[in-house]
């Protein structure tokens, strides 16, 4: 009787999820640039970079349709339950694995619910970083999760994946985006080193994730001229 009568919502959620695929690929272009791996059915954590509310979907948007489905989230139970849209986009549309992220009120370990969902076959996506980036620097000090993940399931790529282009798509104040083809670059996986220190783990992730950040251009490189004396 409860699968009969969630029916309909999985299918509304199916369909769902193939508009907003199809609504992000027109507005950004967004396209796939798999540089270090193959898009094919292997259970991985993709963990990414974060500018925008946009970087989650743009990432799921872009996966085939049979990886995209055996692939969640990893999302904060706070925003994704505020709003009865958002408790049905998230949950039922990206199934999300959502976790509490303030520690004063969580009942349990997030890291419980992140490795049942790896070891139900699921792939993830994540944000190391925690909150979205709004300095100038590139990248904020990854937190312990990916760590935590890598060492309780060694088997399960970690794989470094970087967004571009969102910022300047839809800049701060505007309304409509501007005409710029969003790139999500898949490296290649990675993974906890027998001995590795958290730290020393944290680093290297934070540098694989940095190497498939778009180049300046050479233009965009070059110091400006000093000014000649009079």
């Amino acid at each position: 009787m409860t699968d009969l009568a969630s029916l309909p919502r999985r299918i509304a959620a199916r369909a769902v999820g193939h508009a907003l695929a199809f609504v992000a690929r027109f507005i950004t272009a967004v396209r796939a640039d798999w540089r270090g791996i193959e898009p094919v059915a292997r259970q991985r954590v993709y963990f990414a970079n974060h500018v925008s509310n946009a970087d989650m979907p743009m990432i799921w948007t872009v996966l085939p349709s049979h990886m995209r489905r055996q692939t969640r989230p990893v999302a904060a139970a706070d925003y994704w339950l505020k709003t009865r849209l958002r408790a049905f986009v998230g949950p039922e549309v990206f199934n999300c694995v959502l976790i509490d992220r303030r520690p004063d009120a969580r009942t349990s370990d997030p890291m419980e619910a992140i490795l049942a969902a790896l070891d139900e076959g699921s792939s993830l996506i994540i944000f190391p970083e925690g909150n979205r980036n709004m300095t100038d620097d590139p990248l904020l000090p990854f937190r312990a999760g990916l760590y935590n993940m890598g060492r309780a399931r060694p088997h399960v790529d970690l794989v470094p994946t970087w967004v571009a282009n969102l910022n300047e798509i839809m800049p701060k104040g505007e309304v409509i985006p501007l005409p710029l083809i969003c790139t999500v670059t898949f490296g290649a996986p990675i993974h906890v080193k027998e001995g590795e220190s958290k730290d020393d783990f944290l680093k290297r992730a934070a540098g694989a994730l940095l190497e498939l950040a778009p180049k300046p251009r050479p233009d965009e490189a070059r110091p400006a001229p000093a000014e000649q004396p009079q």
